[in-house]
């Protein structure tokens, strides 16, 4: 009888164990089902995705994602991509549904399923406020840091001739580090999205003490990315989307994240 009671006991506080960790939203593992809406997304990526004081993992994305979700009375599974590099694989292998994480359309157009753009984004270069860096021409012989994998690393390419003007560029897996670089003066300058620059200067730091440099290195467009077979389920979060657009949610989710400057990134239709 002792030993029925001990295990009764072990399997209650088991349950409460799992659902106490589901509650948390630690559901990165969970099936990918015809209920379930599995994103792929990089946890360090604000305001689009990021941990909050929480411990929450939220962001202008995935609050899209989650009404998204509501509306068809899905189940959100927020599936965290460790290695942004792998997210493909991750994709076809049907790990996930979507990348919904500032995903850059441009440069990627035939690889996936794409939703319709909904937010305009530039890559620019941060430097310290007391730097004698002014444009992108004084960047000649510099060293950089710019984000493993991310759709900077491909503006670069495309701009061959001044990715041979740096001295060094440093692949970097988070931003953190690279504003540490920065602060340090291991690099020069910091590469990457406008509004991941202008959350992180404005949250992290001081912003007297950065600046970004006014001319853009690209201009480029986010969309939600499927495989190129899931053309269904592309064309079904569009069609929500729209109704998100047409009745005002988009634009208040987007107000949320006014101090970062996200309404004025939206595409409306």
């Amino acid at each position: 009888m002792v030993l029925t009671v001990l295990l009764i006991s072990f399997l209650m506080i088991s349950s409460v164990s799992a659902g106490w960790f589901d509650f948390l939203g630690d559901n990165s593992e969970a099936e990918n089902n015809e209920t379930n809406f599995v994103v792929g997304y990089f946890v360090e990526f604000p305001p689009f995705e990021y941990t909050d004081d929480n411990g929450e993992v939220t962001g202008f994305d995935l609050d899209l994602a989650q009404e998204v979700c509501d509306r068809n009375n899905w189940t959100l599974v927020k599936h965290q991509i460790i290695d942004w590099d792998s997210k493909e694989a991750e994709l076809h292998s049907g790990a996930i549904d979507c990348i919904w994480s500032g995903f850059t359309i441009n440069g990627r157009e035939d690889d996936y399923a794409w939703t319709e753009p909904y937010f305009n984004n530039s890559q620019v270069f941060v430097v310290k406020a007391d730097s004698d860096i002014f444009s992108v021409e004084d960047l000649e012989g510099k060293d950089i840091d710019v984000e493993m994998g991310s759709s900077a690393i491909t503006a670069l390419e495309n701009n061959k001739e001044l990715k041979e003007d740096f001295a060094n560029i440093y692949e970097i897996t988070e931003y953190d580090t690279s504003f540490m670089d920065l602060e340090s003066g291991t690099c020069d300058a910091v590469l990457g999205d406008c509004d991941v620059m202008k959350y992180i200067i404005n949250t992290k730091y001081d912003e007297k003490d950065y600046r970004i440099l006014e001319t853009p290195l690209s201009l480029e467009q986010y969309g939600v990315g499927f495989s190129k077979d899931n053309t269904e389920l592309r064309d079904q979060v569009q069609k929500t989307l729209n109704e998100m657009y047409e009745d005002g949610t988009i634009d208040k989710i987007a107000q949320k994240y006014k101090d970062y400057g996200v309404p004025e990134g939206v595409i409306y239709p």
